[in-house]
């Protein structure tokens, strides 16, 4: 599973003109399920997002969870974090899960980020607007195989 998390002061998505969900200072979670991701991926990158210490505490240190912050996660999932781009030029999406496999672990994602924050949710494999305003900006990439 990759995930890809951005510190924002808002986030949104619209879908077809229509904002489906939104959040004000928090975390935008772009997340991908790979082929071969199980639970425990998704435990990994829930316990990171919630876990991450990157928001600052009143000494300007990046000392604060989001759940410390009293932040929300905007949940996005986007399968071509997935993208093999070493060869040629149009990125191969082999090692992304089929949606069967990703749908489940997308939702399981979502209800462990919601046990400890509040969590808003994209539409699974829409074609979507996503805008934010980061914070920072503040940007980590987290890779449950630790490949980077």
């Amino acid at each position: 599973m990759r995930a890809v998390i951005q510190r924002v002061k808002t986030a949104s998505v619209t879908i077809d003109g229509e904002m489906v969900s939104s959040i004000g200072r928090g975390l935008l979670v772009l997340l991908s399920v790979g082929d071969g991701d199980d639970e425990r991926d998704g435990d990994y990158i829930a316990d990171k997002v919630c876990g991450l210490r990157i928001f600052e505490d009143e000494h300007g240190k990046m000392n604060l969870s989001v759940e410390d912050a009293g932040g929300e996660v905007l949940l996005v999932s986007q399968f071509t974090l997935h993208g093999d781009a070493r060869k040629g030029r149009r990125p191969s999406f082999i090692a992304a899960a089929r949606p069967e496999t990703a749908i489940p672990l997308y939702e399981y994602v979502m209800a462990r980020l919601g046990a400890v924050v509040p969590v808003r949710a994209g539409r699974f494999a829409a074609e979507m607007d996503v805008a934010l305003v980061n914070d920072g900006p503040v940007t980590i990439l987290l890779d449950s195989k630790r490949t980077f």
